[in-house]
């Protein structure tokens, strides 16, 4: 008899615990995944691959995966100054097309670089108090490629837990040798370069952390981190992809506030975030970087080049940031920032971390977290569903994502958004009375 398909429980599990590994076809791995993902937006519960019919903004109106209506209050993309409709910044755009077209049309180590790229590059220098900048076409091609451009496989690398996906590639792809330690923990890195130096006195050694972790919104001890590295002969990579332009009274970031501009050995970041375009950049004071990543490095070296409009995007957002009106903006997002932390706070949720554009608000497990998710967004909360392996297990949460143009009364909207939905969830009745109360 043919076995009996059995449909995956839309509740429970994740992508990792459905892909089958036995399995010898290379693509039929993949079918339970797929069968589990149509359960779950069968079933009203996948919050993933929405899709937006406007420009990113406080408020948004698109589709879910399945073609059901969203629209809300929108603390689900990555915006922070809301620069992503600015007319300065579509003006900008214009004229790059208008001046260069829309495509690089090569790598930058052959032809793709413009006018409008190396002066990107020279004005991320300066905004970083870095002697060199060297950008890239995406952010995660900036991390990953940067590693695997420095380090060998007889080398190491120590890296935080927590850190990106594309530098745990990029470390698991360019050596065996791969040291995790604690989130945030000095020590912990004390103790394994300590280790390393007795074991391995001449093997390079690359230290890698963020600046600000984008499911924790926190920051480790940089100078300590760099003095670490300096007494043991290794170098500290930092990525700043979630503060930089974001935070900081000059917009410098975590950098800035402890006072480390300019004393990294490398720091590495997106576009993304707050200057609304796709790309990022590595930036240091060692004059051969550059020629490393040129050449050395397989997503700047064989990729095409970022546009010409992505620099004209980067370049003029880089101007905003650096203004009083950006200024104001960093105002305005940690107004907002705070008052949305409070909001979650008060209604009984674990908000993690310090005020950022990140707000983490912790739900718990699974099937809790995927229903409250749903109502939500079915009442016009508009937010994204982080769940394991991406966070620990039976931690899920939102990672709600701040805008400067947001509101006070966009905050708190949501906030009562999730407030009726949670009694909904509990007790319909309870939900009924308070609207007419």
């Amino acid at each position: 008899m043919p076995a009996v398909f059995t449909a995956p429980d839309p509740l429970s599990g994740s992508t990792a615990e459905h892909y089958d590994a036995a399995c010898p076809d290379l693509m039929d791995r993949w079918s339970p995944v797929m069968h589990w993902v149509q359960a779950r937006s069968a079933a009203g519960v996948l919050p993933y691959c929405k899709v937006a019919a406007g420009a990113p903004g406080r408020r948004m109106r698109g589709n879910d995966a399945a073609g059901r209506a969203l629209i809300g209050v929108n603390f689900a993309n990555q915006d922070y100054l809301s620069l992503s409709n600015h007319p300065r910044i579509l003006a900008a755009a214009q004229q790059a097309m208008t001046t260069f077209g829309v495509h690089s049309a090569g790598s930058a180590a052959l032809m793709g670089l413009t006018t409008l790229t190396l002066g990107l590059e020279q004005a991320l220098a300066d905004f970083t108090a870095c002697r060199t900048a060297t950008v890239f076409p995406t952010g995660w091609g900036a991390g990953y490629g940067l590693i695997r451009a420095l380090v060998r496989p007889t080398d190491h690398v120590v890296i935080d837990l927590l850190a990106h996906a594309c530098l745990q590639e990029g470390a698991a792809a360019a050596t065996p040798h791969v040291h995790r330690f604690p989130h945030l923990s000095t020590d912990g890195v004390a103790r394994r370069l300590h280790r390393l130096r007795e074991i391995d006195p001449q093997a390079g050694v690359l230290v890698v952390t963020e600046s600000l972790f984008s499911m924790d919104s926190d920051s480790p001890d940089l100078g300590a981190l760099q003095h670490l590295c300096r007494r043991h002969r290794a170098t500290l990579m930092v990525d700043v992809a979630h503060d930089l332009g974001a935070l900081g009274r000059g917009g410098r970031g975590a950098l800035e506030d402890q006072g480390m501009l300019g004393e990294i050995d490398i720091v590495m970041g997106s576009f993304s975030k707050v200057f609304a375009t796709n790309g990022g950049f590595v930036a240091s004071n060692h004059p051969a970087l550059r020629h490393a990543l040129r050449f050395g490095s397989g997503p700047q070296t064989f990729s095409n080049a970022l546009s010409p409009v992505q620099a004209a995007v980067a370049l003029a957002a880089l101007e905003v940031v650096q203004s009083p009106e950006g200024a104001a903006r960093r105002t305005r997002l940690e107004e907002n920032a705070l008052l949305l932390r409070q909001a979650m706070e008060g209604l009984g949720f674990p908000v993690l971390g310090r005020p950022s554009g990140i707000v983490p608000v912790v739900l718990g497990g699974d099937a809790a977290s995927r229903h409250l998710t749903a109502a939500v967004l079915d009442s016009g909360g508009i937010v994204n569903l982080v769940e394991y392996p991406a966070v620990a297990r039976n931690a899920c949460r939102w990672r709600l994502q701040v805008m400067a143009d947001h509101t006070p009364d966009d905050c708190l909207e949501f906030a009562q958004i999730v407030r009726q939905a949670r009694l909904r969830l509990a007790d319909p009745k309870n939900t009924l009375n308070e609207k007419e109360a």
